[in-house]
């Protein structure tokens, strides 16, 4: 049983929920434990083809918990975040089955790199996607540089991290950030549908031909995992993301210095 993740398979769909509804499924440390083993576990599930991933309540996911990052009492473990987050994006990128995320409400930071790690992205009208780590003063993790850089290049994801531009499902779309946009409320149904005809589809074959085109991009994903822990960590000591921990806090607009 899990804390805060539902799974159901039904035939070979299965359905993965991140199930923190109260804080808008922002991921904590029991939830990164418990993706990073979940998504192991699915690597040898081979009775399921097709994994749904949504968020329950009003959000995909806001990201990483930011009043965990406040708790003097009991401090994320920052080592030990970046080695689940090192688990999950490694696990989710050479998973033996087709990845659809569905997204409503906020997909932000590391829940936007999560969506972005999936095979297939289909948002509502107006989801909130954003790679806003730079708000806070933080660089994008859970694989958030590959995934991006994936989908629409290096030149261009650079702007998207350093701007934290926040984008609705069809200006998503447009940047190539989003495959597919469904009507608000409709996403996990239009999720549904979409896996529902991979079945009916020769998706062994589809399944192949993801793990020869991911092959080659592994070494390239464990490099940047490897900077992202070691920059992340250098940026939580800095007093920017103090700053934009603060400003986050008590509503205003952070001042940055650079520090």
């Amino acid at each position: 049983m899990y804390k805060t993740l539902l799974f159901e398979q039904e035939g070979r769909i299965a359905t993965l929920t991140l199930n923190r509804p109260d804080a808008m499924n922002a991921m904590d440390e029991t939830m990164m434990e418990e993706l990073a083993e979940l998504l192991e576990d699915l690597k040898e599930n081979k009775s399921i083809q097709v994994l749904i991933i949504k968020g329950e309540g009003r959000a995909f996911s806001a990201g990483g918990d930011i009043k965990a990052m406040l708790n003097d009492e009991n401090p994320l473990d920052i080592d030990a975040a970046m080695d689940y987050l090192t688990r999950i994006a490694l696990n989710l990128y050479t998973l033996p089955q087709i990845t659809i995320a569905s997204v409503h409400g906020a997909a932000a930071g590391l829940g936007f790199s999560m969506v972005l790690g999936c095979d297939i992205i289909i948002a509502e009208e107006n989801s909130k996607l954003a790679m806003n780590f730079i708000g806070i003063g933080l660089i994008p993790d859970g694989g958030g540089h590959f995934f991006l850089k994936e989908r629409v290049g290096i030149p261009k994801a650079k702007q998207l991290m350093w701007s934290g531009q926040l984008f609705n499902g069809k200006e998503a779309q447009k940047l190539g950030l989003v495959d597919e946009v469904a009507p608000d409320g409709a996403g996990h149904a239009t999720a549904a549908a979409y896996a529902q005809k991979l079945i009916e589809s020769p998706v062994a074959a589809m399944i192949t031909s993801k793990e020869i085109l991911h092959l080659s991009k592994i070494h390239d994903l464990q490099a940047i995992l490897k900077g992202e822990s070691k920059g992340q960590s250098a940026m939580r000591k800095t007093a920017d993301h103090k700053e934009g921990i603060q400003a986050f806090v008590e509503k205003r607009k952070p001042t940055f210095k650079g520090e």
